[in-house]
């Protein structure tokens, strides 16, 4: 078959393949996958480099749906092109388990390299998988081999995804990072679900990202392929700018719900379905056929990829071979793995002066940074207060992409968006910022514990405590929104020594982010805490025989809780304490640890300075609980703290009633 014809009946395939598949699951988005199925023909057929064989090839080209909805376009073309999802899986799109869910989930032995479906996420995770292969391509890269060098992320992204706030953050980031090895498709189809993008839309667009820094070209066709193919040819070779072009496609392309709203969320229906069989010329009476003419034609992926990645691994030896201290510093990177004799270095701070656990936490960093080549991160404009600069280890730009501090500007969403990014990319990335702003991080935030991706959250000036700046910056109610997440590992530490143990635990942890939530304000150093005991959630830093009273408590109010059992025995009331670092890592704890910690005589008490949500796990129904009820104010934290009755005379008033 001539190739002009081939390559149009792989695109026809996508599209029946794409619109039976949510026809049969009666639920979907056939719309984008009719319209832009060129442009995805095209990235897999002629330009993106991957091996369909082994789709976690670390060299790959970088493929991000932004445009979740339409996953029948992607599992379409992963499956034409031989990747391991076998169309038993499209049949079962949108099915309880499948391999097919109605938006992309993470799945890398499938060739999803990222959730997506939260419009904006994808375009922010592709900013982050083009900063990672740039930095991976500074750190081992030398003047005769290049393993990273020639990666390149491709994103398709729809109306939706530029409208989203984040995709300001991330193209404004991206442009100025000069990031050249990113090219974004835009499916301009003009369409939302409520109607024509003129009813809320009318910027222009191309200006925008112009603006931005970025290259931009336009095509007004997306089924002119040699156009589209060329446009996209052109874009490659530009060089330090991110790449835009804005594809005009049409809306449930084929049927006569062509531009019409309602193809966007909905199966076309099957007399529509049939029509479009007919109108392409596939046979109506077929369920999910597949010309052989069309995965003969897609087949050649598989033997070009395999030789790409054949090449790459020769290129691999012989770097082993002239550079083994680097091809030894490469498989710690993509195995993400520490040292453990890096901990030897981390700081050990004495009982004699406090110590704010977010300046402990800058002192960690400087002592392990070196050693830990894939760590990498920055903060929204708060690094000074976050105390997560480190100097010796440079700032990354585009004059020098092996620097490791990131400077993110007042971008809390794009951060957490491209740490995601980062992650999927074989590096450890940190975001910070102040833990009342997490509140603009939650999507992105959401989505790296949706796909268990180690990234470190490091949230600092974590409650009432950090004083006179008011309500506005003084967290409450997010400590217990951040615990209700699932797959997110929650951490405050008690002191400074604390601290640096949960950094070690986060730095160990490969199963999903890490908050870890940390003091503006100078704390004691706790003498004789076994900080060791941090990866239990909960244990015990004093325990009388004859308990009256149990304190638990985390972060900045255990050495609240020792001295408020003090005052308390003092009166002839024994009390003993534990320490709450983590209720998610308590949660792991075996049965009987757990009711050692839980089931003792004592009366309960939880002693937080926030919201008391969910405490009752610790001290029941009839326990008391000891937080903030309401927003802050705006004074000296000691007087907030003795305002809100968090000192620990007024705890003993309250718990006996004097």
């Amino acid at each position: 078959m001539e190739k002009r014809n081939i390559r149009q009946r792989v695109v026809d395939t996508i599209r029946v393949l794409s619109a039976e598949a949510v026809q049969k699951a009666n639920s979907g988005h056939p719309g984008m996958p009719l319209g832009f199925a060129p442009a995805g023909f095209l990235l897999f057929d002629r330009f993106m480099r991957y091996n369909p064989r082994n789709p976690r090839w670390p060299a790959r080209d970088r493929f991000v749906l932004s445009a979740g909805h339409a996953s029948m376009l992607l599992y379409s073309l992963l499956h034409l092109y031989h990747f391991p999802l076998p169309l038993e899986e499209i049949k079962r799109f949108r099915q309880l388990k499948s391999r097919t869910p109605g938006h992309p989930e993470y799945d890398p032995d499938t060739g999803v390299e990222a959730t997506t479906g939260t419009l904006g996420q994808g375009f922010g995770m592709g900013v982050g998988m083009a900063l990672a292969l740039r930095y991976l391509s500074a750190l081992f890269d030398t003047e005769d081999i290049t393993l990273f060098g020639d990666s390149r992320v491709f994103v398709i992204a729809s109306d939706g995804d530029l409208m989203e706030g984040i995709s300001y953050e991330a193209g404004s980031f991206a442009g100025h990072q000069k990031l050249d090895n990113l090219l974004v498709l835009w499916d301009d189809n003009r369409i939302t679900i409520e109607g024509s993008t003129s009813l809320a839309w009318s910027e222009d667009v191309l200006s925008r990202f112009e603006a931005f820094g970025w290259y931009v070209d336009c095509v007004s066709d997306v089924n002119d392929m040699d156009t589209l193919s060329g446009a996209i040819e052109k874009a490659l070779a530009v060089k330090d700018r991110p790449r835009f072009i804005a594809v005009r496609s049409t809306i449930g392309y084929g049927t006569s719900l062509a531009n019409n709203p309602k193809v966007h969320g909905s199966p076309i229906g099957e007399d529509e379905l049939r029509k479009l069989k007919e109108k392409l010329g596939f046979p109506v009476d077929r369920e999910f056929y597949i010309p052989d003419e069309v995965l003969e034609y897609t087949r050649r992926k598989v033997e070009e990829g395999r030789k790409l990645e054949e090449e790459w691994n020769s290129k691999l030896e012989e770097y082993a071979k002239r550079y083994p201290d680097k091809y030894e510093l490469l498989q710690r990177v993509l195995s993400r793995k520490v040292d453990p004799s890096v901990w030897e270095k981390l700081p050990v701070f004495p009982a004699e002066k406090p110590v704010a656990t977010r300046s402990a936490m800058g002192k960690v960093l400087e002592s392990v940074w070196e050693d830990i080549p894939f760590l990498i991160g920055g903060s929204a404009d708060l690094g000074p207060s976050n105390k997560t600069y480190v100097p010796q280890v440079g700032d990354f730009s585009p004059q020098n992409r092996g620097g490791r501090n990131i400077h993110y500007g007042v971008r809390e969403h794009a951060m957490a968006a491209i740490s995601n990014g980062m992650a999927l990319t074989h590096l450890r990335p940190f975001a910070a910022t102040f833990l009342v702003f997490s509140d603009y991080m939650r999507p992105a935030l959401r989505l790296s514990a949706l796909m268990r991706q180690p990234v470190i959250y490091i949230f600092t000036h974590d409650s009432i405590g950090l004083g006179e700046d008011g309500p506005t910056h003084q967290p409450v109610e997010h400590l217990p929104s951040l615990r209700a997440m699932p797959h997110l590992v929650v951490i405050r530490p008690a002191d400074a020594n604390e601290a640096a143990r949960a950094f070690r635990f986060a730095m160990e942890y490969l199963d999903g982010p890490v908050a870890l939530i940390l003091t503006r304000q100078n704390i004691p150093v706790i003498d004789g805490l076994p900080v060791e005991n941090l990866p239990k959630g909960a244990y015990l830093v004093k325990e009388s025989p004859d308990e009256k009273f149990v304190l638990y408590a985390s972060g900045s109010e255990l050495h609240i809780a020792l001295e408020t059992a003090r005052l308390l025995e003092e009166r002839g009331y024994p009390a003993s304490v534990v320490n709450v670092p983590s209720w998610e890592l308590f949660d792991m704890q075996p049965e009987d640890y757990r009711r050692r910690i839980l089931e003792r005589k004592g009366k309960k008490v939880y002693i937080e300075a926030s919201r008391p949500m969910g405490w009752e796990k610790f001290v029941g129904s009839d326990g008391i609980e000891i937080g903030v009820e309401d927003f802050g104010l705006s004074a000296p934290y000691r007087d907030l703290y003795e305002y809100f009755g968090l000192t620990p005379g007024r705890i003993v008033e309250r718990l006996l009633g004097d």
